[in-house]
């Protein structure tokens, strides 16, 4: 952070100075004038959230892919299948059982399991052939993606969380004031989504964790640099990425029993996300957890707020930010040049 106002000071000031606009925003009672220019503060605090929650998801679903594609150099499309797979898996083990909780670990080892599959019998035939990669992890989202409809049909599914995360929850944010008695309004939020958030940010701070402070990680991205290197030092290389595979994997699976959860399951989700994972890597930058944070906060935001206040275009303001990521920082936000 020093180094990058010492570097960059016209930046840091635009910056500082839009976190105390938006904090001023959140906390404050709002006037009248502003109300009147973008709408009510209750739309916009729902906005802020409802994308902050949804970049938890979309980091789910990209810190996976970008640790099978950022760091092993695997270009595996069929991630966003993964994804769909876990929270059919999930919404199966839930129902079945009635234990939501137990469709998350469930999910993750069996979708971490076929992965392990995929980097035996797929990715360790074809290392370094980019186009074959895709062309034939494109062949197994196809089939995979006929294969759940026919088991699972086109219906939309949604997990059903404990009694105890149902509801929403009230928050110290002030929506408002009531004019009879001067009290303040206070937000209320789904629990659910902000527990899932709270899990998104231990998992995300646990695998940053593992990568940059443990001996695993070492060897992870020691393998990355020179992989003939590291198996000259006897370092089992392909035994560590068979695991970063099967966790990458994994996380799309638990994913998709989050997705599941605060949204639905349905066909065609699996290309929705296989997208979202793949913006977030590229704003964010390839093989940085901290960038797919950053860039799937980004992405989440600019699709509620998009939503919220430019409707027709909100698509569109996605796409934007890619572009001036690309145009600026072609290595992405926290990617290495």
């Amino acid at each position: 952070m020093r180094r990058f106002i010492e570097q960059r000071p016209i930046w840091s000031v635009i910056l500082f100075c839009l976190a105390a606009v938006l904090i001023w925003m959140i906390f404050a009672v709002w006037p009248q004038w502003l109300t009147s220019l973008i709408g009510r503060k209750k739309i916009f605090l729902n906005a802020l959230f409802n994308g902050i929650t949804l970049g938890g998801l979309y980091f789910l679903v990209a810190s996976g892919f970008t640790l099978i594609f950022g760091l092993m150099r695997n270009v595996n499309l069929a991630h966003g299948s993964l994804y769909l797979l876990g929270g059919y898996i999930g919404y199966g083990v839930a129902s079945s059982t009635g234990y939501w909780i137990l469709a998350f670990p469930v999910s993750f080892f069996v979708v971490g399991a076929f992965g392990v599959l995929l980097q035996f019998f797929v990715f360790r035939r074809m290392e370094g052939q980019d186009l074959r990669q895709t062309l034939v992890t494109i062949g197994i989202s196809i089939v995979m993606a006929d294969l759940m409809l026919w088991i699972w049909g086109g219906d939309f599914y949604n997990i059903n969380p404990p009694s105890w995360l149902s509801g929403p929850i009230e928050t110290f944010f002030i929506t408002g004031v009531k004019r009879s008695t001067g009290e303040f309004i206070f937000m209320k939020y789904p629990i659910v989504r902000l527990v899932i958030l709270a899990a998104s940010v231990v998992i995300g701070f646990g695998m940053w964790l593992l990568l940059n402070r443990t001996q695993i990680g070492m060897m992870i991205r020691a393998g990355v640099d020179d992989r003939d290197m590291l198996s000259a030092t006897g370092a089992r290389i392909q035994l560590v990425f068979v695991g970063v595979f099967a966790f990458g994997a994994g996380l799309a699976g638990l994913a998709g029993v989050v997705g599941g959860t605060f949204q639905s399951i349905a066909p065609g989700e699996d290309i929705r996300f296989l997208l979202a994972s793949l913006v977030v890597v590229i704003v964010g930058g390839m093989g940085s957890i901290t960038g797919a944070a950053i860039g799937a906060a980004l992405i989440g935001l600019a699709e509620q707020f998009g939503s919220v206040y430019l409707p027709t275009y909100a698509v569109v303001v996605t796409f934007v930010i890619m572009v001036a990521v690309l145009a600026f920082r072609p290595q992405g936000i926290m990617g290495k040049a």
